[in-house]
């Protein structure tokens, strides 16, 4: 019996896919004081198959600011200090020891807004644009004096990723983390944004990178400024670009939103956002997208791609413990490793 078009190899430059279902970058806030904990290790390998691509949830790549309020982004991980490298080192090499493929999603607080930023970086990889934008606190923009320390701060990291064993880095793009909200063209925009790209490529080879994107708005300008990204990384190599669906609601995908992406874009195309089995199915099955990133599913089956392959009924998510392990539980492993597999 063939396999479905999910389960099926695929070919990610140096790197042997051995199915097209991706583990997508989720917050959940169980790396205190700011340093991978052993039960991040547990965590990742259980999801962890051979030949699978893993990526590691938004890891920061310099302190918080001054001005960032304490409970913000709480117990995220970072990769500035060398602990934190070394702390790394044992949950990249528990992936590999199941053979897979581990990437490290980087992310700095300078675009981000206290906690409305951080409950704009959802759990799974699902983002809801229904026209309410203004209903949402802009990212602080970098300023431009702030710049050149951003993107060092970015190289820095992604150095430092590739020293504790990771196979590459993602940057997080998304939620307007790197496209200036001012004016101007969309060369004058993406400027921030490609030189971060274009400085990390430069450090670790674009080989080793991937940039995740969403489409920010439906207005016509948004849509020129990622498309105006999207087609860049080809001239700096980037390995691939992984996208968030658009929603016109909270439950419904506009259908295809991400196909100009997909065709201006050379390389490996990841999509994201609200995926089932099926519609990850048919979206690798009609060459819509390489890959299928899952945030939710992957966080409550562990065994999601054994799941998909049996067809196999699906565990429910618990929110409560999507950031930390929910009131009343003092224990890391609660809603975190603890989510049965199938055996």
């Amino acid at each position: 019996m063939e396999p479905i078009p999910l389960l099926t190899p695929y070919k990610m430059g140096q790197f042997d896919l051995s199915h097209r279902v991706v583990l997508a970058p989720m917050t959940r806030q169980r790396a205190y004081g700011g340093v991978p904990q052993p039960h991040a290790a547990l965590y990742y390998s259980q999801r962890a198959t051979p030949g699978g691509l893993l990526i590691s949830e938004a890891t920061r790549v310099a302190p918080a600011r001054r001005d960032e309020e304490p409970t913000s982004f709480r117990d995220m991980p970072g990769i500035w200090a060398p602990e934190q490298v070394e702390a790394w080192r044992p949950v990249v090499d528990a992936v590999h020891a199941e053979g897979a493929v581990f990437f490290c999603q980087l992310w700095h607080a300078a675009a981000g807004n206290g906690d409305d930023a951080r409950e704009r970086q959802q759990v799974s990889p699902q983002m809801s644009y229904d026209g309410r934008r203004e209903e949402l606190t802009s990212p602080r923009r970098v300023a431009p004096e702030d710049a050149p320390g951003v993107v060092d701060a970015f190289r820095r990291a992604a150095r430092n990723a590739i020293d504790a064993g990771f196979d590459g880095v993602e940057l997080q793009g998304t939620n307007g983390y790197f496209v200036d909200g001012g004016g101007g063209g969309p060369e004058s925009r993406c400027r921030f944004a490609l030189e971060v790209v274009e400085t990390v490529a430069r450090e670790i080879g674009g080989h080793r990178l991937g940039l995740r994107l969403d489409q920010f708005t439906a207005e016509p300008e948004e849509h020129a400024l990622a498309l105006h990204v999207v087609s860049r990384l080809n001239d700096l190599g980037v390995l691939y670009c992984h996208m968030i669906e658009p929603k016109v609601d909270g439950r419904r995908r506009v259908s295809r939103r991400l196909l100009p992406y997909r065709e201006a874009f050379g390389g490996t195309f990841i999509a994201s956002g609200g995926y089932g089995r099926e519609e990850g199915d048919a979206a690798v099955g009609e060459g819509y997208a390489d890959l299928v990133a899952y945030g939710r599913l992957f966080l409550a089956n562990p065994d999601l791609p054994r799941r998909f392959e049996l067809g196999a009924p699906l565990n429910d998510c618990v929110s409560a413990t999507f950031y930390g392990a929910g009131v009343g539980s003092a224990h890391p492993a609660v809603g975190y490793t603890d989510y049965p597999f199938l055996d």
